[in-house]
């Protein structure tokens, strides 16, 4: 598995993050609902065998405690983790936090990021979110900060502030289920990029919608220079595999 520095976070990477939040909401996913706790916990530490150190949950997703017992098997030093909050305060976030390293099972979390952010007007409203996730990245209980949207306006504000260090981004070739056309999201991206943000995609398949296009979608995220890596969510052995195999052999378009 290629790995891949996150912008200028430091943090490397597995080029291929598994996701498990497929269909995520109310604190479940498709992976909770039909894998169960071992089941879940079992394809994360498989996953990790294939070569994927990238784990991507959120507390929506109701996947930390899977997560927490995956590192426990595997090591946490061999793991990068990523999760998300939908808190809109101070004393919000910092309940998340607490709870969430506890259900994880850890002293600090590489990536936290301010969850589905639909406003425009986002990086105004979450200050003091946003104080306190600084203030937990300068103790080192967080490595990094930033965020998701499901907004073009979001985005363009991510893009504009200097606290985002990452950013998970809806990107497919086809626009299902992004805020804009594709050539509309991409130089936003390009400038996040240039500016040292890391940058990975979600809904590379258009939330499923183009499942039977894995290769070209696949190809597609290779290509492009403003993304950094990508997250799939996967519900079986069997899709890590096909995953794996067709990430070893499709070819970015030049």
């Amino acid at each position: 598995m290629e790995k891949v520095v996150l912008g200028r976070t430091g943090i490397e990477v597995s080029r291929l993050c598994i996701g498990t939040g497929t269909s995520g909401i109310g604190g479940a996913s498709n992976q909770t609902r039909k894998l169960g706790h071992e089941g879940l916990v079992d394809l994360l530490v498989y996953a990790h065998s294939r070569g994927i150190t990238w784990f991507d949950t959120a507390d929506q997703y109701g996947t930390h405690v899977h997560v927490g017992e995956a590192m426990r098997r595997i090591g946490r030093e061999k793991v990068v983790i990523t999760t998300k909050t939908i808190a809109q305060t101070g004393g919000w976030v910092r309940k998340d936090l607490d709870r969430f390293r506890r259900e994880l099972d850890t002293d600090y979390i590489d990536i936290v990021l301010l969850h589905c952010l639909m406003h425009p007007w986002w990086s105004k409203l979450m200050r003091p979110v946003m104080k306190y996730l600084s203030e937990l990245k300068e103790k080192g209980v967080i490595r990094a900060v930033g965020c998701s949207n499901h907004n073009f306006g979001a985005l363009k504000a991510a893009a504009a502030e200097p606290w985002v260090d990452v950013v998970l981004a809806r990107i497919n070739p086809w626009g299902k289920h992004m805020e804009a056309r594709p050539d509309q999201v991409l130089p936003v991206l390009q400038k996040m990029h240039d500016d040292g943000k890391g940058i990975y995609g979600m809904k590379v398949l258009g939330a499923g919608d183009m499942r039977d296009k894995r290769r070209e979608a696949f190809a597609f995220q290779l290509g492009l220079k403003c993304v950094d890596a990508f997250v799939v969510g996967m519900e079986s052995t069997a899709e890590v595999d096909e995953n794996l195999e067709l990430l070893s052999t499709v070819t970015a378009p030049v």
